[in-house]
This record gives C-alpha cells, sequence and structure tokens, in this order.
C-alpha cells in the first residue's frame, strides 16, 4: 500500500488481505476486511465499511457499506448506502443516499439517487431511477427477478412487482404500480399501472 493517505491512522481499520490502489484516501472510522481490493485515487469514507469487495479506480464510497460486491471506475456511492451479495456496478454509476440492493446489476452511466431498494434487479445502462423507487421481489415463498433495460426512465415512488420487466426506453409514471411487463419505448401510469401512451 504505498503512497495511501489515512486521514486518521488510529481510526482505520484495514485487513492484511486488502490491497490499495496508490493515491487513494482512507478517511476516519472505515473497516476494510477480508479480501478487499481498491483502485487508485479513489476516496473510501468517513464511516465506511468494506470487506470482500472489489473497487476499480477513481470510486468515491462516502458513509456506506459494501460487501461481496464489485464497483466500476468512475462511480459514486452514498452516503448512507448498502451494497451487499453479489451487487456488480458498472463504470461511471451514481448511487445516491439510503440506497440498497442486494444481488443486482447496474449497467453504466445509470443513476439512482435516493431512497430506493433494489433486490434480485438487472439494470441496464443510462437508466434514470427516481426517489423511493422499490422492488417487490418477494412473494412469501421466492425471489423474483426485475429487468429495467437500458435508456428507461422510472418515475418517482415507483413499485415494480417481481417478475417484470422495464423495456428499453420505456417510462413509469410518478407512484406507478408495475405489475405487467412494461413495452419498450412506452409510457405506463397508475395503480395498477396500465398503458398511456407510446413514446
Amino acid at each position: 500500500m504505498k503512497n495511501v493517505n489515512f486521514i486518521d491512522p488510529k481510526t482505520a481499520y484495514i485487513d492484511e488481505e486488502a490491497v490499495i490502489g496508490e493515491g487513494t484516501t482512507i478517511y476516519p472510522n472505515t473497516t476494510i476486511l477480508g479480501k478487499v481490493k481498491i483502485g487508485k485515487n479513489c476516496e473510501i469514507g468517513p464511516n465506511t465499511i468494506i470487506s470482500d469487495s472489489q473497487i476499480e479506480d477513481d470510486v468515491v464510497v462516502f458513509c456506506s457499506v459494501v460487501k461481496n460486491s464489485k464497483i466500476g471506475s468512475n462511480c459514486d456511492i452514498g452516503p448512507f448506502s448498502h451494497l451487499r451479495d453479489a451487487v456488480e456496478i458498472a463504470q461511471g454509476v451514481h448511487i445516491g443516499n439510503y440506497v440498497e440492493m442486494k444481488n443486482t446489476k447496474v449497467g453504466e452511466g445509470t443513476k439512482i439517487g435516493h431512497v430506493s431498494y433494489f433486490g434480485d434487479t438487472l439494470i441496464g445502462k443510462n437508466v434514470n431511477i427516481g426517489a423511493g423507487t422499490i422492488t417487490a421481489n418477494y412473494d412469501g415463498k421466492v425471489k423474483n427477478k426485475t429487468i429495467i433495460e437500458d435508456n428507461a426512465f422510472i418515475g418517482v415512488n415507483t413499485v415494480l412487482v417481481a417478475p417484470v420487466t422495464v423495456g428499453k426506453g420505456a417510462k413509469t409514471a410518478a407512484g406507478a404500480v408495475v405489475k405487467q411487463n412494461v413495452e419498450p419505448n412506452t409510457m405506463v401510469a397508475g395503480v395498477p399501472a396500465t398503458f398511456k401512451k407510446k413514446l
């Protein structure tokens, strides 16, 4: 770990298996556990836990938890987000405050700004996720999959009831409860969501 900047070494806990790239800054109250690889010129912390994960270059993880996951280059995570159990984030993704993800893949350039949950989800490239979006992935017996394809726009407070697919370039209106697949380049709205118009 050459040329790694520790703001307060007394409050940073780094596992001996961890590898941290040069130019990375570790802020106070940061814990790095297990087989962790962090790239160059990252900013990790403060108040952050990283365990058994891989983080590429130029990533910011601010006041968040990352477990058993992979984060591509030029991403920013947090504050107060939780990525766990096989989350994979492509490059150039923004994941903002109070976002939880489990067993989810996110394509490059996607933005998930505020207060959302994604479980067992595949999210494509350049998707915009509105605040309060939730995947209802558990029906009481099995965990079901949600697919959001490239360039989709998910309106605020959308509930995606899995299994369900939102097609390329599709949109959901604010407050939609999506129980059926949404065709590409189509807008749906309502509870339950129904067809409104082609885009």
